[in-house]
């Protein structure tokens, strides 16, 4: 019984894993969490229901913000509980939709992408609308990055035709769980979240670099198979003709 359980586990991670490919640090328990919970969804909430669920917390998450600029620093911490939302909502609307073999991969890629960037951005205001003048071009720089980081996960796709949303170790959730702790530690220590908002856009930064040199090799491998292809494509020819 044990071994059919983990057999079955092991199948149905494949099925709702199989359109991307993950390398942040918490994959594995994130990945056995989303097979736990696409057998319990109901199955009248649809894929579509869940990216509205995801995106109502990246509202909360600017909600927050507001309501902590005019009323008191501890109404950041629904900004924790709207990141709890957006990791249920985003991370299980594409794989519900391949658990129950009716996934609509172009579609949920173009309206991922977009939602995902729109609650960048209602986060940068967030923090624009929360912090004083002088340091509200963090925010400005983070949705920048971050937006960075989406349009190199795109260009990747193009390139090599695998799906990366991961930079290296991190990925959407451990980017999650680091701005909900930079939201704690502003609650418990006033200020905090300028300096820690700063030094995480220098790490993303960072990691755009290193992430657009990977890209940058990829594109000019595949530059040469192609190039190549192509003289073997005449030489055939060539060849036929004589």
């Amino acid at each position: 019984m044990y071994s059919g359980k983990n057999k079955s586990i092991t199948n149905i991670l494949k099925i709702i894993s199989q359109d991307r490919e993950r390398s942040n640090i918490l994959r594995k328990q994130e990945q056995k969490a989303l097979t736990f919970l696409v057998q319990r969804i109901p199955y009248w909430i649809t894929s579509d229901m869940l990216t509205v669920i995801g995106f109502s917390g990246s509202i909360i998450v600017l909600s927050g913000f507001v309501l902590a600029a005019y009323f008191g620093k501890s109404y950041l911490l629904f900004g924790v509980l709207g990141y709890i939302i957006s990791w249920f909502g985003d991370s299980l609307d594409g794989r519900v939709a391949y658990y129950r073999k009716q996934p609509r991969k172009w579609y949920g890629f173009a309206l991922d992408v977009t939602v995902d960037w729109l609650g960048v951005i209602l986060m940068g205001l967030g923090f624009v609308i929360y912090v004083s003048s002088a340091y509200k071009i963090i925010g400005f720089l983070f949705v920048v990055l971050y937006g960075w980081e989406i349009l190199t996960a795109q260009l990747r796709y193009k390139i090599t035709g695998k799906y990366f949303i991961d930079s290296g170790l991190l990925g959407p959730t451990e980017v999650r769980i680091i701005i909900s702790l930079i939201l704690v530690s502003e609650v418990l220590l006033d200020g905090s979240i300028i300096y820690l908002s700063g030094i995480a856009c220098v790490v993303l930064f960072i990691a755009n670099i290193l992430d657009t040199r990977k890209l940058l090799n990829a594109a000019d491998i595949r530059d040469k198979e192609e190039k190549q292809s192509l003289k073997d494509g005449a030489h055939c020819l060539k060849e036929q003709r004589i």
